[in-house]
C-alpha cells in the first residue's frame, strides 16, 4: 500500500510537470484542447519563445514527465507480478492511483491554479474574461465522469489483463 501511495504522488508530480512544461515553456495552442471552446478561441498563438531555449526546456520536461508516468505503470505492474497480486489487488492499486490523481487535478489544477491563483491567466491574459465569475473550473461533469466511471473501468480492464499473467 505504501508503494501505491508513493506511485500516486509520483504520478501527480509527473502531471504537474507536464502542465508546467506545456503552459509556461512550450506555449503551443494544441496543448489546450481540453480548455473550454471560448478559451481556445481567445488564446493567441505564441510564435516567440518566452525566453531563448524555453521550448527546449519545456520539451525536455515533457519527455521527463512521460518517463515518470511510464515508470509508475511499469513499477506498479512489476511489483504486482512480483507480489502475486490478484485481480482485486491490481484493481485497487490502479484505481487508487487514478483517483488520487483526479482529485489532485480537480483541487489543485482546476480550483487553485486555474481559478484562485490564475496560473493559466498569467501566461495567457487574453483568457481572463472566460474564467471571470466562475467558482470552479469549467469541466466538472467531465471530471466526475472520469473519476466515477472511466478510471474505474480502465483500472478494471488493466487489472484483468494483469491478472491473466
Amino acid at each position: 500500500m505504501l508503494l501505491t501511495v508513493f506511485l500516486s504522488v509520483v504520478f501527480c508530480a509527473a502531471i504537474s510537470l507536464m502542465l508546467l512544461s506545456a503552459i509556461a515553456f512550450i506555449q503551443d495552442k494544441k496543448f489546450f484542447s481540453s480548455a473550454p471552446k471560448e478559451a481556445q478561441e481567445a488564446v493567441k498563438p505564441r510564435e516567440k519563445e518566452l525566453f531563448y531555449g524555453a521550448r527546449v526546456i519545456g520539451w525536455t520536461l515533457m519527455a521527463f514527465s512521460f518517463l515518470m508516468i511510464a515508470g509508475v505503470g511499469v513499477i506498479s505492474i512489476w511489483d504486482g507480478f512480483r507480489s502475486d497480486y490478484t485481480f482485486i489487488q491490481f484493481f485497487l492499486r490502479f484505481v487508487t492511483i487514478f483517483t488520487v490523481y483526479k482529485i489532485y487535478d480537480m483541487i489543485c489544477f482546476d480550483y487553485f491554479l486555474l481559478m484562485k491563483y490564475k496560473f493559466f491567466q498569467f501566461y495567457y491574459p487574453e483568457v481572463e474574461s472566460v474564467y471571470t465569475g466562475r467558482k470552479y473550473g469549467y469541466n466538472i461533469k467531465s471530471q466526475l465522469l472520469k473519476l466515477l466511471i472511466i478510471f474505474p473501468a480502465a483500472s478494471a480492464l488493466a487489472a484483468w489483463i494483469c491478472s491473466l499473467f
